[in-house]
C-alpha cells in the first residue's frame, strides 16, 4: 500500500467528482426509492405466503 499514489489517486477522483444536477439528483432518488419499495413489497410477500403455508411464522 503506497499512501503518496493512493493519496493523489483519491484527489484525481475529487477533482473530476461534480455536484448533480437537480434534474439528476431526482431521478437518482427516484430509482432508489423505486427499489426500497420493491424490496419491501418483495419481502411482505414472502410474509403473506408464509402466513399460509403450515407451520409458518
Amino acid at each position: 500500500m503506497n499512501i503518496p499514489t493512493d493519496l493523489s489517486s483519491y484527489i484525481r477522483v475529487l477533482k473530476l467528482a461534480s455536484t448533480p444536477s437537480r434534474e439528476e439528483f431526482s431521478q437518482v432518488s427516484l430509482v432508489a426509492g423505486a427499489g426500497i419499495v420493491l424490496v419491501g413489497l418483495l419481502g411482505f410477500t414472502i410474509y403473506i405466503i408464509m402466513q399460509f403455508l403450515p407451520g409458518g411464522v
